[in-house]
């Protein structure tokens, strides 16, 4: 019976004295896995939230064909006018006997003097006009009137003059 012995088995006395300390090889690269999961989150957050940052005071706007405006720097002033008369300064509602002292003051506050005008369809066109006379009145020179898209199509030609007949 032969039996043999090599030095690579549990360690034994030979190691017990030194004490090698291995370090981990340093990491060169960077795992971005985690960073796209954070980042697709966010994304779905903000594709959540992003409606519902808009006015939040229900309107049946009427339709037109037009183009949109352009974004402005700060967050536009919107005045909401409701089918039942109410009026709304973006989503507060405000007095009508208030309306001009409230206005000059915002317009004291702002850096432009742009106003989208929202107002229910089922609004008469004279008092859609009297809530635009206010805003001239209390220094807005510049009334956006909000629709929504789709509506009837005049065509894209300018109206035909009649002919001399």
């Amino acid at each position: 019976m032969v039996a043999t012995v090599t030095g690579g088995g549990g360690g034994g006395a030979k190691r017990r004295g030194r004490k090698r300390a291995r370090r981990a090889a340093a990491m060169s690269e960077i795992n971005i896995t985690p960073f796209v999961d954070v980042m697709l989150v966010l994304l779905i957050i903000f594709m959540v939230a992003a409606p519902l940052l808009t006015v939040g005071v229900p309107v049946d706007l009427p339709e037109a064909e037009n183009d949109s405006l352009p974004q402005p720097q700060e967050e536009p002033l919107t005045l909401t006018l409701t089918a039942d008369g109410r009026v709304f300064i973006m989503e507060t509602e405000t007095p009508e006997a208030d309306l001009p002292a409230r206005l000059r003051a915002i317009l004291a506050e702002r850096s432009d003097d742009d106003v989208y005008l929202r107002a229910d369809g089922s609004l008469s066109y004279e008092r859609v006009m009297q809530f635009m006379g206010a805003l001239n009145r209390s220094g807005f020179s510049s009334v956006n009137l909000i629709t929504n898209t789709g509506g009837p199509s005049f065509g894209d030609a300018p109206a035909s003059e009649e002919s001399d007949g």
